[in-house]
């Protein structure tokens, strides 16, 4: 929460390494501006051991950080750094918040409620049948989320076919083999990529989506590029979107609810200055 003198500055940021391509910044800098909150959100590089992350941690609550968000690597170093864990952080293996008070550290994982409200957004019923393409921690995260949507027939295809069966079996899922993948979605309402495939300096996810039902969903979590390939072949054939900026967006609200006291709005002109500092990045 914001602190109680209204001379004192919120202190707020994002710890990843590296951070400065995070969007997190603009986001709570311009909810930070609409309330005429006095506070600053800061990315903040910390290199990728446990070791050096619990150094950054302490040295960030002396100082008077009301909390972080965590990215990658150190969801999982947030996660173990915590006093208190939260049952979603817990689930998933890892933490994107970190809240600090006298009490201590607590932690959650407001990525699943981030892809449960961009799914919503789109569509208030999106289905029964999911394929998460990916078995790691952003998989971990939006399995999840999709059993809190209500989906019952979840699917997960991996490159890694063990990491996939391990994901299958901390979650009672179906594993598909990864070059088996495209032959599964005639039945499929939604589809998932929680891969880096087809991120900005990545190769593209090269998958034939043809088969799709036309009132299927397709979803990425990747936000650089805004379109990627697998999105832009979607809208070519004319089915609904979830791009990675709608997650984004939404789980950043728990944060600023939490640390700077009031609530925020995921809207058109929130996205629309987005978009533009991807243009202006050249990542869209």
């Amino acid at each position: 929460m914001a602190p109680a003198s209204s001379n004192a500055p919120v202190l707020a940021g994002v710890a990843g390494h590296p951070v400065r391509h995070s969007l997190s910044p603009v986001i709570h800098t311009i909810w930070a501006k609409r309330a005429g909150i006095n506070g600053y959100y800061i990315p903040i590089d910390v290199p990728p051991s446990y070791d050096e992350f619990a150094r950054a941690m302490d040295s960030l609550r002396v100082v008077g950080f009301a909390g972080v968000n965590v990215t990658l690597p150190h969801k999982e170093h947030a996660l173990r750094y915590a006093d208190k864990k939260s049952e979603n952080a817990q689930a998933a293996g890892a933490a994107n918040m970190l809240t600090f008070s006298d009490a201590g550290a607590s932690a959650e994982n407001s990525d699943i409620t981030g892809f449960a409200e961009a799914v919503r957004e789109q569509r208030s019923e999106p289905g029964i049948s999911a394929l998460v393409l990916g078995a790691g921690g952003a998989a971990r995260g939006v399995v999840l989320a999709l059993k809190a949507l209500g989906f019952t027939d979840i699917r997960i295809a991996n490159r890694t076919m063990e990491r996939a069966v391990e994901l299958a079996e901390a979650f009672d899922l179906a594993v598909i083999e990864w070059g088996k993948r495209s032959q599964v979605l005639e039945n499929t309402d939604l589809l998932v990529n929680t891969t880096s495939l087809g991120m900005s300096g990545q190769p593209s996810l090269e998958m034939e989506i043809g088969a799709l039902k036309p009132s299927a969903l397709i979803a990425d979590i990747v936000y650089a590029p805004l379109k990627t390939d697998l999105l832009r072949r979607a809208e070519e054939n004319s089915h609904q979107t979830v791009d990675g900026l709608a997650m984004l967006m939404h789980q950043a609200v728990p944060g600023f609810r939490q640390w700077f006291g009031e609530e925020a709005s995921v809207d058109d002109e929130l996205r629309g200055e987005l978009v533009k500092e991807l243009n202006r990045r050249g990542k869209t």
